[in-house]
């Protein structure tokens, strides 16, 4: 009786995978998702405290809108608890809130 041949499968190193983006010499893509980081909202923003009216800034929820401030959370990141005009409260941080100067 003969014997069969042997057929190995081929090595799993046989296919090379595909270089690191810009170790090639082609431009590094960067993802259109990808968020950013703003480094200038660790400091916070300055001469707020409790009962302001402010303005939120920035984009996102309540953007544009008048709110009171309640209350400071300590964080990394300094941010307030916002009470809108129309009842609805919010943490939002310092850097996105703009004092409205006072009437009267």
């Amino acid at each position: 009786m003969r014997k069969r041949k042997v057929i190995y499968p081929p090595p799993r190193t046989a296919t090379k995978r595909a270089p690191a983006p810009g170790v090639a010499g082609e431009p590094v893509r960067v993802r259109e998702s990808l968020a950013t980081i703003d480094m200038t909202a660790l400091g916070g923003r300055k001469g707020l405290k409790l009962g302001d009216r402010v303005r939120i800034a920035g984009t996102g929820l309540y953007a544009g809108e008048a709110a009171v401030i309640e209350r400071f959370a300590g964080s990394v990141v300094p941010a307030a608890l916002v009470r809108t005009e129309a009842g609805r409260a919010r943490q939002v941080r310092t850097i996105d809130l703009e004092p409205i100067a006072r009437e009267g």
